[in-house]
């Protein structure tokens, strides 16, 4: 079956990084669009960024220019780059697949 399992949180301050980690298996990883999504605490969840399995590349707009996705397809890895961080960053983080398949989820939380 398909599995998801991200990497990488925890707990920074304002305008340091993380560098997120997915890693899949169960699928033709470079088949398939990639996504990261967010779920801050009483908010609903929301994509972060996303890119295709021929590397398009797409972002929310509050992460533009701050956050970078990228995946290595050898390792059937994709990766959430965040850069100067903000506490309106803080959520769980998830990674997606094909609009059905979920990781567990990985804390980020942003100090100020």
């Amino acid at each position: 079956q398909v599995q998801l399992v991200e990497s990488g949180g925890g707990v920074v301050q304002q305008g340091e990084s993380l560098r997120l980690s997915c890693t899949a298996s169960g699928i033709i990883f470079a088949l398939y669009t990639m996504g990261w999504y967010r779920q801050a605490a009483g908010k609903q969840r929301e994509l972060v960024a996303r890119i295709g399995s021929s590397g398009y590349k797409s972002y929310e707009d509050s992460v533009k220019g701050r956050f970078t996705i990228s995946r290595d397809n050898a390792k059937k890895t994709v990766y959430l780059q965040m850069n100067s961080l903000i506490p309106e960053d803080t959520a769980v983080y998830y990674c997606n697949t094909q609009d059905s398949y979920w990781g567990q989820g990985t804390q980020v939380t942003v100090s100020s």
